[in-house]
This record gives structure tokens, sequence and C-alpha cells, in this order.
């Protein structure tokens, strides 16, 4: 990748729920003084339901315009959105480059399993995730393949094995 003047960095932290995106996320804008953008937290807040997939899109497409601004700026955008889909994630991409920052993927995974667990013990969604979406969502996600992730820049910041926050 060619070298920029500009500080500007896009961290799309991709994954499903209970990967530990969130965690990554958290830490990753502490230890970069980040903007962390996530839309369950947005939604949260305005007691939309989680699963109201029409609020989801407009609060991410506002999400991804307030990104495009922060990075014109300079700054350092986290986009914690599970971005799925490898169109979502070179949008994404081809968008941060344009406007001359680095951009960065972190994929999270682990067997379907643990993430059921991991999602039980949080206990936050509601209605709760059953085991068997979990199983259908872990058939739908496209992972990224390494061709895929060497059109993004190197990985910036915390390096903390994500298990201790399991444990």
């Amino acid at each position: 990748m060619k070298k920029s003047d500009n500080p500007a960095r896009l961290i799309i932290v991709c994954g499903l729920p209970g990967s530990g995106k969130t965690t990554l996320a958290k830490c990753l804008e502490e230890r970069l003084n980040a903007v962390r953008l996530s839309p369950d937290e947005w939604m949260d807040a305005l007691s939309i339901n989680l699963y109201d997939k029409d609020m989801r899109a407009k609060i991410e497409s506002f999400q991804w315009k307030l990104c495009q601004r922060l990075l014109i700026l300079g700054l350092v955008v986290i986009i914690e959105w599970g971005t799925w889909g490898k169109s979502e994630r070179d949008t994404l991409r081809e968008g941060a480059r344009r406007l001359g920052a680095a951009v960065e993927l972190h994929y999270l995974s682990a067997p379907p399993e643990i993430l059921f667990e991991r999602i039980r013990r949080r206990n936050m969604e509601n209605p709760p995730i059953k085991h068997e979406d979990v199983l259908r969502w872990a058939e739908i996600i496209q992972v990224p393949t390494e061709e895929e992730m060497s059109l993004f820049d190197s990985a910036s910041g915390c390096q903390q094995n994500l298990e201790t926050f399991y444990s």
C-alpha cells in the first residue's frame, strides 16, 4: 500500500455475535483514541428493537456518513457492524480509501458452540438468540479469505488474547 500522510484509519471489526467484536472494538477505541460506531448500542440507547432491520440499516447509513466525515478530519474510526458480507466490507474499504484513509480488517471467529455459550452468558438479546440461529449464521457469513485480507492495511493496536475476556 502507498504510504499516506493522512493519519485517518478505518478499522472494520467483523464476526458473528459472541465472537468478541465489542471487546476488541472497545480495546482498540481506548488504545487508539478512536471513535467507535456500533448500531447495537445506538439502538439500545434509543429503545429500538435490535431486530428492526429497517432501523438498523438507517443507523448504519448514518454511521457511515459520520464515519466518512471523521476520516476526512483525520481520525481513527472503528465500525463494529459485524460486516458478514464481502461486498459490505469492500464498500467500506473502497469508500475510506477514496478519502485517503488506511483501512484494516479484524475478523473474529469461534466455533458455534462457543459463540452460543458466550451469547447465552451475556444474556443481552430479547428475544434470546437460539442455537439454531448461530448455526445458520455460521453458514451465511462470508469469512474473509487470505486474498481479501491482503487488500487491507496491517492491523494496529490491541494484541490482547480475547480468550482471557471469556474465562
